[in-house]
């Protein structure tokens, strides 16, 4: 059965996608040569969710024949950092490649994938308009929006969410607008491609740049002898030029920061990086290191070495109350504290199995149990489950990288 929409990539941009289309009444089918991901849904979509969507229609196909038959295409392949720093762009060209064979005209193809300014027309309309002979402006509609899914919000849903639009020419534009009208109260319209897909990039980076500035306020306050969150709680009663952001261990993600310099040569700036964004990358990745040394202070002066100590961490996903790892800092500092010898176990109600670059971490049954007996608990992450109080009285001795505990009841970060 012909469906209006084809959501290509069922990821952590895909899936939410499909789930407000399939609310909002629009036949949907999911594309992705191995939809797995329904199997261990991320970003915040349940397998409840699932079987809800589902039950109203929603379906998976693998057969990129089922490309030809929509209205509405939307890219949402993944786009990760490659070992040059710059963003590996494989899974696009493949699917791309899949739907231009199958492009027919009149439908209009969106973008939603994190790239880099530029690509919308330098790469993924040659591809459209080599497979499919039509050309992107006269033949199909093409236009990017910059993914703003907030998983596990309970605040910031698809609908209430402001969607930015750009297309390749003024119809395009309104097209795209025509199609993110039926899901979100308001859209936005950029000047082209380039400025939607850069509003990507000034969105990312400004979440980096400043989580960089607060760790490194963290950083110095615990050097000054300073409460940091109480700092952070007076400076965001300012009600202008102030937006208040937190410290943590690190900085986890499907969102990277993106430097010009990492551009492919056709895109680069000439000469001008974001110097700015390369330093907070650089403070952000050091916070791993910090909260080790961090544990082993604390294990010194408590009369106890590294080598040998139990340590239980305590939430490893990178955002609360969600079922993803992806880019959490809870690997590198579990991988750390091996190589000093301690004896690393977690709690993570969200995650029943994890392997350290494939050992496998033991899992703490009662978390209570696990932090009386442990040297030391780390809180990585604040789930709402975790009832931080009487944690913090079971505990032996507690770091709380999260600022989640009451003041005086753990070391905080």
């Amino acid at each position: 059965m012909p469906a209006d929409l084809a959501v290509i990539g069922l990821g952590h941009l895909g899936l939410p996608l499909a789930q407000a289309a399939v609310a909002a009444g629009i036949e949907t089918i999911g594309y992705d040569t191995g939809p797995r991901q329904l199997t261990n849904p991320a970003a915040g979509v349940t397998p409840a969710d699932i079987r809800r969507m589902l039950a109203a229609g929603f379906r998976t196909a693998t057969d990129p024949a089922e490309l030809g038959r929509v209205r509405t295409a939307v890219i949402c392949a993944p786009t990760p950092l490659g070992p040059d720093g710059a963003l590996d762009l494989t899974a696009l060209a493949d699917a791309a490649g899949a739907l231009a064979a199958r492009l027919r005209p009149h439908t209009t193809v969106l973008l939603e994938s994190a790239v880099q300014p530029g690509t919308t027309e330098g790469f993924l309309r040659p591809i459209l308009e080599e497979g499919s002979g039509l050309r992107a402006g006269r033949d199909f509609h093409l236009a990017y929006s910059p993914n703003r899914t907030d998983p596990g919000s309970r605040t910031h849903g698809y609908a209430n969410t402001p969607k930015v639009i750009g297309g390749v020419t003024p119809a395009c534009t309104e097209s795209a607008a025509a199609f993110y009208s039926r899901l979100t109260d308001k859209v936005v319209r950029a000047r082209g491609p380039r400025e939607a897909e850069t509003v990507t990039v000034l969105e990312t980076n400004f979440r980096h740049v400043n989580i960089a500035l607060v760790n490194e306020m963290a950083v110095l306050c615990h050097d000054l002898g300073v409460d940091l969150w109480d700092v952070i709680r007076c400076a965001e009663t300012k009600p202008f030029g102030f937006q208040a952001f937190r410290p943590g261990p690190g900085v986890g993600g499907h969102g990277v920061p993106i430097d010009p310099s990492c551009f492919p040569h056709a895109g680069r700036t000439p000469g001008h990086p974001l110097r700015i964004v390369g330093l907070a990358q650089e403070i952000n990745t050091r916070m791993p290191q910090y909260v080790i040394q961090r544990c082993a202070t604390l294990l010194n002066e408590h009369g106890k070495s590294a080598r040998g100590a139990r340590v239980l961490l305590l939430g490893i996903t990178y955002k609360p109350d969600l079922a993803d790892l992806e880019g959490s800092p809870a690997a590198e500092i579990a991988r750390r504290l091996m190589d000093l010898g301690a004896a690393v176990s977690y709690h993570d109600p969200y995650i029943p199995h994890w392997r350290v670059h494939s050992v496998p971490v033991p899992r703490a049954d009662s978390l209570y149990e696990a932090a009386a007996s442990a040297d030391l608990t780390v809180l990585l992450q604040h789930h709402r489950t975790y009832d931080l109080q009487g944690l913090a009285v079971k505990a032996q001795l507690l770091l709380d990288t999260r600022g989640a505990t009451p003041a005086g009841a753990a070391h905080r970060l």
